[in-house]
């Protein structure tokens, strides 16, 4: 979603926060084989469904895909599957990284590859400014070992991690098992909206809601549902996710705008015989 004042997905204007995970939109790739190619189940909460899809990081190698080998964005899932096949993988799995702005790049931290081709935005404002600036926000991120996590940005500042891949985005949905107290138990703001917390080093969590719905259900999910201490928001409206064996779900496909970065899942094609 492109806005008035230049951030493209749920952000007014360009202000990173102090804490956070990662969150721009991205794609994270993982090898893993066609068997244990990774799922995607429906939860349902207060009257939303919620698409879900849990990762082994010891099966599947998660990794973020911003741009094609010629230097041109990759934009959509649909393209990064296609950039795949070339190289002989077959994508299992995909949705959007972090929050961009309107020159098509990263909002805040943004590591591939073990490269970081955006450093961490450590600029603060308020929720009026943009989600992105929305107190604390925070980076996802899976190290060089292969351990993932989520952290806010000030932690991230602190304590900087050396990463393989990480996405910066805001607001952190759940903070040490707090929901962000930003958040309105009775706000009317309903939107599509995705993110990712790490239950453990090894495993990963991504969900996306099928319906609009408020940042504190899409926090409760993360916490009371899927049992997430540290969670962070990755985008909204033109939020989707994709697993090879169950399609898409999330946004519409008319809300879904170019990505700036995606994760992804790839498994080895099938040798020809």
């Amino acid at each position: 979603m492109v806005s008035t004042d230049g951030v493209i997905g749920d952000n007014r204007r360009m202000f990173p926060t102090r804490r956070a995970w990662f969150s721009l939109p991205m794609v994270v790739l993982a090898c893993a084989s066609v068997v244990a190619a990774p799922t995607s189940h429906r939860v349902r909460l207060d009257g939303a469904d919620f698409r879900i899809v849990d990762l082994d990081l010891a099966r599947d190698r998660l990794e973020l895909r911003w741009k094609a080998g010629d230097g041109r964005a990759l934009a959509t899932i649909e393209a990064l599957q296609r950039w795949g096949s070339d190289d002989g993988k077959t994508l299992q799995f995909a949705t959007n990284a972090g929050i961009y702005d309107r020159q098509f790049r990263p909002l805040g931290l943004y590591v591939e590859d073990a490269r970081t081709l955006r450093p961490l935005n450590t600029a603060q404002g308020s929720g009026s400014q943009g989600n992105f600036s929305m107190q604390p926000n925070g980076v996802f991120f899976v190290d060089r070992t292969g351990h993932a996590g989520v952290v806010t940005t000030q932690a991230w500042r602190d304590h900087p991690i050396d990463a393989r891949i990480a996405t910066q985005s805001g607001p952190m949905l759940v903070v040490d098992g707090a929901l962000n107290a930003n958040f309105d138990a009775t706000s009317d703001s309903r939107k599509w909206r995705s993110g990712v917390c790490a239950k453990t080093p090894g495993n990963v969590t991504f969900a996306v809601s099928e319906a609009p719905v408020t940042f504190h259900a899409f926090a409760r999910l993360f916490r009371d549902e899927l049992g997430c201490s540290d969670a962070l928001y990755l985008d909204g409206t033109l939020s989707r996710i994709y697993t090879a064996s169950n399609g898409f779900a999330g946004a519409p496909t008319m809300m879904v705008k170019p990505y700036v970065g995606m994760f992804a899942v790839f498994g080895e094609e099938p040798a020809a015989h």
